[in-house]
């Protein structure tokens, strides 16, 4: 198939750009792949969809505030948005604009932090050197702001409002340049009621990297790949996810990352496995699933990997229908948007 396969027309309007005042207050599109149905809900009523003995499957990463403003040594505005560590205090970085940072240029952030271009690639990343005085992660937290996709609008000189909305109630390992959206949704009072329903709740890490959010430049599709994201799953979810297995009953995976974190388990070893490993799997047209049986999962950019992903497993001609769907109906769109529940 084609990228262009996986257009869809939506209106601006739609692009959720503030979140909602409730967390769980969100809209939920319930798609059925056994009946091919639609059904609009909200996402309080998530646990009417689930039953005792499924295992939801969370992602703990969270973000930390890699969007850095400053300036060059001559007073040039610059913006750098940092995307992996690749050594002590250095970084890749996307960076705004990109010509004016040439290797051995200085950069200015605010009063805690400096840093040195070191090296430019030719697609405009570049790589930074950060001093290395003090805690690095705690200086981030000072000058950095929160790494909002660009959809997003804010004016750079508003107070970093979304620190707190844009991460998950359950993050814990920060790692992230953003969020696993679908997991916005969720409230501890939600969680409870799940729990209360006899479902058993486990968590993995995958660090969303750049690879998550990356345009698909390919036009066929069998020449795309997704860029590697690093993963964890531990014993107890391991011990978790083969109880399931073994009861026949559903995995609900939470989100396009934790999808990606457990197909590419189950891909690399014969069985669920406990470890630190990289995600190179990239789900495309003709990919056979093997952990999960269920998928929460925001609603995602025209023509992007993720959409990719989730028609993947729901059914191309089903998922595109379902946007369709929810662009009548004026669903809201994007990280800050509402959720479709694929069973």
């Amino acid at each position: 198939m084609h990228i262009s396969d996986y257009d869809y027309e939506l209106p601006a309007e739609l692009i959720a750009q503030e979140p909602l005042a409730e967390r769980e207050a969100s809209r939920m599109l319930v798609v059925d792949r056994g009946n091919a149905s639609l059904t609009d809900n909200r996402f309080t009523e998530l646990p009417r969809f689930l039953r005792g003995g499924d295992v939801l499957v969370l992602n703990n990463t969270k973000v930390f505030p890699a969007r850095l403003l400053g300036h060059t040594e001559t007073g040039a505005n610059i913006e750098i948005f940092l995307v992996k560590e690749v050594g002590d205090h250095t970084w890749e970085a996307l960076a705004r604009p990109a010509r004016r940072l040439k290797p051995g240029k200085k950069l200015v952030f605010g009063d805690a932090l400096t840093a040195d271009v070191v090296d430019r690639s030719s697609d405009g990343q570049v790589f930074v050197r950060f001093d290395g005085h003090g805690d690095l992660e705690a200086r981030l937290d000072e000058v950095g702001r929160t790494p909002l996709p660009p959809y997003i609008k804010r004016d750079a000189l508003d107070a970093d409002k979304d620190r707190e909305r844009y991460q998950t109630v359950f993050a814990r390992k920060r790692g992230a340049i953003a969020a696993p959206t679908a997991g916005l949704h969720f409230t501890p009072e939600v969680l409870d009621k799940i729990k209360a329903t006899g479902v058993e709740i486990a968590e993995i890490t995958l660090h969303v990297g750049y690879g998550t959010f990356e345009p698909v430049r390919a036009t066929d599709l069998a020449q795309h790949s997704v860029s590697a994201e690093s993963y964890e799953i531990d014993a107890a979810t391991v011990d978790r996810l083969k109880r399931a297995r073994r009861d026949k009953d559903r995995i609900v995976a939470i989100g396009t990352t934790t999808t990606r974190a457990l197909e590419a388990n189950l891909s690399e070893f014969k069985g669920f496995t406990a470890g630190q490993y990289s995600a190179n799997l990239t789900i495309r047209p003709g990919y056979q699933f093997k952990a999960i049986d269920a998928l929460l999962t925001n609603f995602h950019l025209p023509q992007s990997s993720l959409l990719v992903l989730t028609s993947t497993f729901g059914g191309h001609e089903l998922i595109m229908g379902a946007y369709r769907h929810a662009v009548a109906e004026r669903y809201r769109f994007y990280s800050y948007g509402d959720c479709m529940l694929i069973v």
